[in-house]
């Protein structure tokens, strides 16, 4: 298994990696030793493998991926959207946000960038976004989510955090996450070109090649945190939480521990891996442009090597083994018991995917999860679960990683409840892997069935058998019937389709006592409908017809009119008993007694039918009215 800086020792004979072994020095060469050691240690037992499971797919360049504490996942798009994929993997067609007339994406590293959303989302509506903007230098804003709509939020809300100057179009960073101390941190690149020429990365009047720590809920538009490790040294801007970072393409805090990971991109040989353990002070030079991974880069005016804080892992930056580092994180979701705990990346280029955790000894274990093919795999993200998802640049993709072998899956049978306010709706949990320790629906009951429900939405909170906690949500629907239509067959008014349980007709909004079957005789002119009882006891109404006999005693054309649905949306259906030859001129007109729309007919004795589309009509009263050479009448028909 070719696994990050072991390739140098599987292929003796290539001159190539001769010349890389003779410029590693020796305590790269003592660590290499001891990360083998431990290699081979951690091949002795079970090794968690993955694929990826496509959960949705259209997306526009897509370049982070992040939640907002509950069951969506939100997706940044590089052009300058969000979307937002909802619980069930349907993507929203509108955009949670679209400011792609501010964003500069010319150029493959420029665009919007990164997400992240404040800790108390749930009751501020903030989220911050990082984006190159119109005339190419950083902007990290701070947006509102709509007070209508939790699905898109408020473009106009946008307040500018922090901005400064881009030299290139490329090493933009463009991360940006909140960390377990509620600070926002924000890793930026060392402003491009190639080799650092200008020493950006280790200038430390300049925020370029820095991680950044600010507190965004004091101050305008920011404060610095007190003890940020610079704070005291005027040489130093105060924000800059650690140096020396190249491209930090995706860093991460591990949820359950607060240990920071940084995937910093390599120049030419070496992609690494940075981290920081949790309750660190910051002040950490990670070494770029001084050195590129564990190897020396471009030492002139550099600090002593003891000064620089190594990575704790890198891989050859060259085909077939990759040539772009994305950062990930560390596994905490529930499903897969054998990833928990492990750091999960991978390579932008071949799709190797990387694994690495603490060894217990003070040291790290690293393996490689899998060998993929070159989807682009530009960015990770976590759900609320904490289950992994990866992102593909270049078909527009959002996939969930899963374990080839052991896993706890939950899936769910539901009854629906049937009907609107009904309570006979039921939730049965199955899962596969071992029993769950316990399921908490909250106020709704416990363990794996719940019953005598409305339709709604229903969260578990179920904890594992290893004692992982995951949520677990679902939508329960009401299997609410179709509203039966009635139709006119000469004086007897029927349901078109379907039979029911029980029948109550109504004339004028009135019950007509004694009228309870499928069909009614009609004598007199009247506004007619039927209230139906389902077999699952489920009480729908029918739409109403309208019937006119006593007013057109006077009408010399027709004998009996029937109009319907009345109100209406979209169509407007007449049926009319004509009783001789003649010219009928059948009007809509508006509450004014202007004419909408005009009909002419030529008409002989039987029965004419026939349909107004008014779908483009205002919502209002309007008048339906019959015209001949010698009579005229008219009704009131409303359009909703």
């Amino acid at each position: 298994m070719e696994v990050g800086i072991f390739r140098s020792f599987k292929v003796p004979a290539c001159p190539l990696f001769k010349k890389v072994i003779h410029k590693v020095n020796e305590r790269v060469m003592k660590y290499t030793f001891l990360l083998i050691l431990s290699f081979f240690a951690l091949n002795l037992f079970a090794q968690p493998q993955i694929q990826l499971e496509v959960i949705a797919s259209g997306f526009t360049r897509p370049v982070d991926i992040a939640n907002a504490g509950d069951e969506r996942i939100f997706v940044v798009e590089q052009p300058g959207s969000i979307r937002v994929i909802d619980g069930n993997g349907n993507v929203s067609p509108t955009p949670f946000l679209s400011i792609t007339n501010t964003v500069n994406d010319n150029g493959n590293e420029r665009g919007l960038l990164g997400l992240a959303f404040h800790p108390d989302y749930a009751n501020n509506g903030y989220f911050f976004v990082n984006y190159t903007g119109t005339g190419g230098n950083t902007f990290v804003s701070r947006f509102s989510v709509s007070d209508f709509n939790p699905n898109i939020a408020d473009a106009s809300s946008e307040e500018v955090i922090l901005t400064f100057n881009q030299p290139n179009s490329n090493h933009n960073g463009g991360d940006l996450n909140f960390g377990p101390d509620g600070y926002l941190y924000i890793g930026t690149g060392d402003g491009g070109g190639g080799g650092d020429t200008q020493n950006n990365a280790q200038t430390t009047s300049k925020y370029l090649g820095k991680m950044l720590r600010i507190d965004v809920d004091n101050g305008t538009p920011y404060s610095i945190p007190v003890d940020n490790p610079f704070v005291n040294d005027a040489a130093v801007l105060d924000e800059i939480w650690a140096i020396g970072l190249r491209n930090p393409w995706r860093f991460s805090f591990d949820r359950q521990t607060g240990d920071l990971w940084i995937g910093d991109v390599g120049q030419e040989l070496w992609e690494e891996i940075d981290f920081q353990p949790a309750g660190s002070t910051g002040g950490q030079n990670y070494g770029w442009r001084c050195y590129e991974g564990f190897h020396t880069f471009n030492t002139n005016n550099c600090l002593p090597a003891s000064e620089y804080v190594e990575p704790i892992f890198e891989y050859y930056s060259n085909t077939p083994t990759g040539c772009s580092v994305t950062g990930g994180f560390v596994y905490r979701g529930c499903r897969f018991p054998e990833m928990v705990g492990y750091y999960m990346f991978a390579d932008y280029c071949t799709g190797k995917f990387w694994a690495i955790a603490p060894d217990g000894q003070g040291g790290w274990d690293s393996f490689e999860l899998a060998d993929l093919d070159n989807f682009e795999f530009s960015a990770f993200g976590e759900d609320w679960n904490g289950e992994l998802y990866v992102a593909y640049l270049g078909d527009g993709t959002i996939a969930r990683v899963v374990e080839t072998q052991a896993s706890f899956v939950v899936d769910a049978a539901v009854t629906n409840s049937s009907c609107e306010a009904a309570t006979n709706g039921q939730i049965e949990l199955s899962w596969v892997g071992d029993d769950p320790q316990s399921i908490d629906w909250g106020s709704f009951g416990t363990g794996a069935i719940i019953s005598d429900l409305e339709a709604g939405i229903y969260q578990a909170e179920i904890t594992t058998a290893t004692g992982c906690v995951m949520n677990y949500w679902l939508e329960l629907s009401a299997d609410i019937p179709v509203n039966p239509s009635i139709a006119s067959t000469s004086d007897v008014l029927s349901i078109v389709d379907g039979t029911f349980a029980t029948y109550q007709w109504y004339q004028d909004g009135l019950a007509i006592a004694g009228e309870t079957n499928a069909t009614l005789e009609v004598s007199e002119t009247g506004d007619y409908y039927v209230v139906v009882v389902d077999e699952n006891g489920c009480e729908t109404t029918s739409n109403t017809i309208t019937i006119i006999i006593d007013a057109v005693a006077d009408f010399d054309l027709v004998e009996r009119i029937v109009i319907g649905p009345n109100p209406t949306t979209d169509l407007f259906f007449y049926q009319l008993d004509v009783a001789q030859s003649g010219t009928l001129w059948l009007d809509i007109l508006d509450s004014r007694g202007i004419l909408v729309q005009s009909q002419e007919k030529e008409v002989v004795p039987g029965e004419l039918s026939g349909s107004f589309d008014v779908s483009k009509l205002p919502a209002g009263y309007f008048a339906f009215s019959l015209r001949s050479e010698n009579s005229q009448i008219s009704t009131m028909m409303i359009k909703l």
